[in-house]
């Protein structure tokens, strides 16, 4: 939405304002579309270090089934720009179980995004959210998604393609090199605390979750009054060692006991998910870490993850 100079104004404030460590991982997403050789070398200049590009698919027909503004050939450019802006930290997203996708279309999309040579990918399945308009065809039965087994067969594919190519499936839905896991995200699947600033931004920290007012202009006009925020929830002890084993468990070097009591005043891993944790493992979906501190998924666990993490709740 900003121009290259409106770019350099916000990101000046943002050093203006804020203490960033000299080796800070400094995101930002990007749309292919609209994201121009000026406006990267004001991100760069800015402090901007990585770079996530919201590339979907590689198949023009899907990107205008799912209402992206871009092309194919944007997803390129944009890249070879931002190497050339100085970017070497970049990633891309990538979507499968897509209306009407087929396992060949995801097999061309996942050969291009690997000749990008990127060090980092974040693949995900398409989730119809509620008040959506995808929601809405379909409930009418106007929206084709792929069956079980084929949006499967796209997530092996996706796990055997990119770990032959040399990348650590570090998490469920991500991809890295060596030292390129994104830092930020890694925070949240800690259940470790982050701030949300920002219209409709999220945040947890201090044992609260807090949601601020969605829309630019009511989010300046409620700040010039007061914090803008729109919900802001208490998080129990219990909420949030549910948390830490949903979100920890993504992981694929799994939750670590030491981690689970130095956030829960000593209390032990097992005297709160023994049971669950037990019928996990003889369920084949959980596995001893191999230091023997915790817990990670088994490669059975990871297809069938939902059903794990669900059963902590």
């Amino acid at each position: 939405m900003l121009n290259p100079t409106q770019m350099t104004r916000f990101l000046e404030s943002v050093n203006r304002h804020f203490p960033i460590a000299p080796d800070a991982e400094f995101t930002m997403e990007a749309n292919p579309g609209t994201t121009d050789p000026a406006k990267l070398e004001a991100m760069r200049e800015g402090g901007v270090n990585r770079i996530s590009f919201g590339a979907q698919t590689f198949d023009e027909q899907l990107l205008k089934t799912i209402g992206r503004i871009h092309e194919a050939q944007d997803v390129v450019t944009s890249i070879a720009n931002a190497k050339a802006a100085g970017f070497s930290n970049l990633s891309i997203d990538l979507m499968f179980g897509l209306p009407n996708q087929k396992l060949s279309q995801l097999e061309e999309s996942v050969a291009r995004a690997i000749e990008l040579d990127l060090p980092h990918y974040s693949l995900y399945s398409l989730k119809v959210e509620e008040n959506t308009l995808f929601h809405r065809l379909y409930q009418r039965g106007e929206l084709t998604l792929p069956e079980e087994d084929e949006e499967l067969a796209m997530y092996e594919h996706l796990m055997d393609r990119l770990g032959n190519a040399g990348y650590r499936h570090y998490e469920v839905s991500n991809f890295a090199r060596p030292g390129f896991e994104s830092r930020h995200n890694t925070v949240y699947w800690h259940n470790e605390p982050y701030y949300g600033l920002g219209a409709g931004a999220h945040g947890y920290a201090l044992g609260k979750r807090h949601i601020n007012i969605k829309g630019v202009q009511p989010y300046i006009d409620k700040a010039m009054q007061a914090l803008p925020l729109l919900e802001v929830n208490e998080v129990s002890q219990k909420e949030a060692m549910e948390d830490f084993m949903m979100i920890g468990l993504r992981l694929r070097e799994g939750v670590r006991s030491a981690d689970f009591a130095a956030q829960f005043g000593g209390v032990s891993l097992e005297s709160v998910f023994g049971p669950i944790m037990e019928r996990q493992i003889g369920q084949g979906l959980l596995e001893r870490r191999p230091d023997t501190d915790g817990y990670r998924l088994t490669d059975r666990g990871v297809i069938f993850g939902n059903e794990v993490f669900g059963q902590y709740i």
